[in-house]
């Protein structure tokens, strides 16, 4: 086993697999912009690993993810980054939409978006937490494993918004499944995400790594050429079937949302913070 950590996500592989672990377990591996890059580093890795064939992603601590950082001191949201998924200006230096709009659609719809397109399986491996941003990284995964304790939320409605970014609801569930996921912000259960096809199994808690890392194993086995395709041939299908455009069309509505919510509250999140939004259930 070779490892090679980089904060805040660690990188290391077990035989063909790359095991690349979120690593912010003070935080519930909220989603800064550290983070998101460190991802994506990590991610390009795995790709280029000839000896690599699967990668497995998961969360350290507790839970998987509970989504972006909206408050840790941490948070870093108004710094430069290098860009790398889209052409989009930096936004450091802009105001109001045009800032909020170029960093998102760098850090949350492009970089998930090439995700989904890394042509080697990859597993979500889930515990505690998968909340909102959290949600989207899980749902670029092919596969999603939770433990029994894993729950799913997306309550960014409460902010007046509809969804997250990446806005993949009614091609996950059903579309009024979808509909009462959002409207009322309540956590979905593992047995409940298994029931309606969005993951694909359900283990203990003690058994979460080594069942995904074993089932990740067993799909490396599988010629290198026919899994890319294989998986390039469902992404199409879904492609087909709107989750592309679907994608776009949302995305413009999570930034009317929030210019919405910049013109008649105190903020952008619609004077949520973390504090307000456990208060309010999340």
């Amino acid at each position: 086993m070779s490892t090679a950590p980089t904060e805040p996500v660690r990188y290391e592989t077990r035989g063909p697999v790359a095991l690349i672990t979120m690593d912010r377990p003070a935080y519930r591996n909220a989603q800064n912009s550290a983070m998101t890059y460190a991802l994506d580093r990590a991610f390009y890795r795995a790709a280029d690993d000839d000896g690599v064939r699967t990668v497995v992603l998961a969360g350290a601590g507790k839970h998987f993810s509970a989504g972006h950082d909206i408050g840790t001191p941490e948070r870093d949201a108004h710094l430069p980054f290098d860009r790398a998924a889209g052409l989009w200006w930096d936004h450091s230096d802009k105001q109001g939409a045009e800032s909020r709009y170029a960093r998102e659609s760098e850090v949350y719809l492009g970089m998930c978006r090439r995700w989904r397109e890394l042509p080697k399986p990859v597993l979500a491996c889930v515990q505690g937490a998968c909340v909102a941003g959290g949600l989207m990284l899980a749902w670029i995964c092919d596969l999603i494993i939770a433990s029994e304790d894993a729950f799913f939320a997306d309550p960014v409605v409460r902010m007046g918004i509809p969804g997250v970014e990446y806005f993949a609801h009614p091609w996950v569930m059903p579309p009024r499944i979808a509909k009462e996921f959002l409207y009322t912000g309540d956590r979905m259960s593992a047995a409940r995400a298994h029931e309606l096809g969005m993951i694909n199994r359900v283990v203990p808690r003690d058994r979460l790594l080594d069942h995904t890392l074993e089932l990740a194993t067993e799909i490396a086995g599988q010629p290198r050429m026919g899994l890319a395709l294989t998986k390039r041939a469902v992404n199409q299908a879904e492609d087909l079937q709107g989750l592309h455009t679907g994608l776009d069309s949302v995305f413009g509505l999570h930034h009317l949302a929030h210019a919405h919510n910049a013109e008649t509250s105190r903020d952008a999140l619609g004077g949520m913070d973390v504090r307000a939004m456990k208060e309010a259930g999340s």
